[in-house]
């Protein structure tokens, strides 16, 4: 069962661009079903030019028992569109194509 929880603050998952939801799945696979929270969408603060307001963009807290390996992982269930960058408290993730 996939349990995804929002982070304090509001978290709204409507109008994403629908391959936001290929994240959820990728990291809820990567982590072999672990708790997903995700800390932010398109609310929010972020940089003028982020991906976040373009609702292309999603942070989620470390999940429990994250390893840095499991980046490869990602990367490999993701592809070359999107951008994973590890923050000190979080990962974020974009839709970012390259085409």
């Amino acid at each position: 069962m996939l349990l995804i929880k929002v982070g304090c603050g509001g978290v709204d998952l409507s109008s994403l661009h629908p391959r936001m939801f290929d994240v959820v799945k990728a990291m809820y696979t990567v982590t072999r079903g672990s708790e997903l929270i995700i800390t932010s969408t398109w609310e929010g603060l972020h940089l003028p030019w982020s991906k976040h307001y373009q609702k292309c963009a999603l942070d989620f807290r470390y999940p429990h028992g994250w390893k840095s390996s499991m980046l490869k992982d990602l990367r490999k269930e993701l592809g070359n569109d999107f951008d994973i960058v590890l923050e000190k408290d979080h990962i974020h993730i974009e839709y970012d194509p390259k085409r």
